[in-house]
Order: structure tokens, then C-alpha cells, then sequence
């Protein structure tokens, strides 16, 4: 790839990603991972061919109308783009592309670490060794629940949510799934023989455990709402590693203040990372910092996705993941 085509990478890449890039093109890397303002980025895009994003850049039907004539295509380094207004860049003319497949496995390892440890209550048990208040062994002492012969449901059976439930499957769960239309019997057999449910408020009463897995859509908004908890057994588990937004913070912190939900395990949170406070408060929630694809090697992955589409649509060729 010649180096006449100008590139702005709006945060740290990983150094061997931020090596091609530098290699390949003319490029503006961040490698302090100062966070653009709106204003700046738009300044900083002038002049050039491509843009290399990631979720916490917003962009706008009114900052992508604003975007210099120049940017051919905006590649987002994620698999969820409703930080992107993928019509506006239509209409501006903009291919928008995003990383699909590559953080599957990351992830689903991520939704299976919170599972085990929001039922085995791995937050309070870490805690009472690091605060020196473990007073020794005791039969009734921390207990948790097991994994084996719970009911598991799925909400999205997208890649992520096939992996999480092939996982699942693997320690004795039962899966269950709703998805906007049933996968195909060969990827319910992967998904451990899962049993399709067409109403997802149907499927919430014989969770004992729900792991969501569902884009952010005006749909499904706060979706596990208040309502929706009530439908689910008692002492049941709920797992989030798609969207905070997904979730609505006050039923759900008042779901497992009450009892009613016997722990959660969350590495997303709507507004993150300024989450909802009371969730520190909260002993029976296991809580990451949405590192789901946060290994070495998927985050490479994620980046070499991104410049293989920058290379495609600046060499005059389809890009590879295209969302328009």
C-alpha cells in the first residue's frame, strides 16, 4: 500500500497494528490515547483518505454531514457500531466497516468467566483474602450455585451467544435462546442441542441464568427492565457482554438489592466508564472494565480487520466487512 493515502487513527492501536499502519500509509497516529473532541476530530480529519475509530468516537447523522469530502471510509475497530450513523454515512457518501468474527472467542471466554464467577460469588470470596477477612474453612460459608443442570437462556444467538452457549453446553447447562429467527438446527446441535423460544419474555421464566448477547437497537433499549425481572425465577443470574444500554442500571440494581436476582456479572455498563455508582456498592455483582475482547491476540485481529478494510476501499476494491 503507498503511502499516498492519509490516514487519522483516533486512539492507541496495538504496536504491531500501529506499525502497519505506520508502515503503510501516511498516518496520524494517537499514541498518548488523547480522546479527540468532536470539534478536534473533525479538524483533524481534513485532508485525509480514511479514519480508524473505535465505540467511543460518536459519530453523528450531524458530525458525519460535517466530515471532510476527502474521508472515503471510516473503520471501526468493533463489532457494534451504534456509535456510528451508518445511513448519514451513506448519504455523505462514506463506507463505514466494522471487525466482525475475530472477537468471538475473546468474548464468550469473558461471558463464561462471569458466569462461573457471579455464581460461585468470586467478588466477595477475592475480597475476604485481599482484605484479610477469611476466618477459614466452613460448611455453609460463601456459597454459591453450580453451572450443572441449570437452565441457561440466550438472548441473541448471534456468533458471541452460539460460542457462550457452546461453552455452557460443555459444563452440564441447558440452553435456551431467542434470537430474531431460529439458527439452523446444525448451529443448535454446536449451541448444545438449544431450544428455540420465538418470544424472549417467554424464555425468562425458566432462566436460571441469562446471558444477553444483543446489539444496541432502539428495540432493545433497556430491555431487561423491571417487568422482564419479575418474570425470571427467583435467585436467578443474569450475564451482560454485549451493551450496558441493554439493561435498565435501576431495575437491575434493585433486582439484586431485593434477592430477587442472585447475583449479575457485567463487563458492559451504560454511560461507561461513568457507571451507575450504586453498582460499587453492590456485594453479589461481579464487575470487568469491558475488556470481553481484551486479549493480545484479538486485538491485533480486531486492527489487522480495520487496515484490511482501509486497504480494500483505498485500493478502489469492496471492502471486506462492510456495514453500507
Amino acid at each position: 500500500m503507498s503511502k499516498q493515502f492519509k490516514v487519522l487513527v483516533s486512539r492507541r492501536l496495538p504496536v504491531d497494528v500501529a506499525a502497519r499502519v505506520d508502515q503503510d500509509y501516511d498516518a496520524v497516529l494517537n499514541q498518548e490515547d488523547d480522546r479527540y473532541s468532536t470539534e478536534a476530530l473533525l479538524a483533524a480529519a481534513e485532508g485525509k483518505d480514511a479514519l480508524m475509530v473505535s465505540s467511543s468516537d460518536k459519530l453523528s447523522a450531524d458530525v458525519l454531514a460535517k466530515m471532510p469530502d476527502t474521508v472515503r471510509i471510516i473503520a471501526t475497530v468493533s463489532v457494534g457500531y451504534e456509535h456510528i450513523d451508518v445511513d448519514a454515512a451513506t448519504k455523505n457518501g462514506i463506507i463505514i466497516t466494522n471487525t466482525p468474527d475475530v472477537l468471538t472467542e475473546a468474548t464468550s471466554d469473558t461471558g463464561m468467566l462471569l458466569l462461573l464467577a457471579a455464581a460461585r460469588r468470586a467478588h466477595e470470596g477475592q475480597a475476604l483474602v485481599r482484605e484479610n477477612k477469611w476466618q477459614g474453612f466452613a460448611m455453609d460459608y460463601n456459597l454459591g450455585v453450580d453451572l450443572m443442570n441449570k437452565r441457561l437462556g440466550i438472548l441473541g444467538m448471534g456468533r458471541i451467544g452460539r460460542a457462550l452457549a457452546h461453552r455452557a453446553a460443555a459444563f452440564g447447562m441447558k440452553i435456551h435462546y431467542h434470537n430474531r429467527s431460529r439458527v439452523s438446527a446444525d448451529l443448535e446441535a454446536y449451541a448444545g442441542d438449544a431450544e428455540y423460544h420465538e418470544d424472549a419474555d417467554e424464555m425468562l421464566p425458566i432462566c436460571d441464568f441469562l446471558s444477553i448477547h444483543s446489539p444496541l437497537t432502539p428495540e432493545t433499549a433497556k430491555f431487561l427492565n423491571a417487568e422482564r425481572i419479575a418474570k425470571m425465577p427467583d435467585g436467578a443470574i443474569v450475564v451482560n457482554t454485549s451493551r450496558g444500554g441493554v439493561v435498565d442500571d435501576e431495575a437491575l440494581i434493585a433486582a439484586l438489592k431485593s434477592g430477587k436476582l442472585r447475583a449479575a456479572g457485567l463487563d458492559v455498563f451504560e454511560g461507561e466508564p461513568n457507571i451507575h455508582p450504586e453498582y460499587r456498592n453492590l456485594q453479589n455483582i461481579f464487575m470487568l472494565p469491558h475488556i470481553g475482547s481484551g486479549t493480545v491476540e484479538t486485538r491485533n485481529a480486531m486492527g489487522f480487520c480495520a487496515v484490511d478494510n482501509l486497504d480494500a476501499v483505498l485500493a478502489g476494491k469492496a471492502a471486506i466487512t462492510p456495514l453500507n
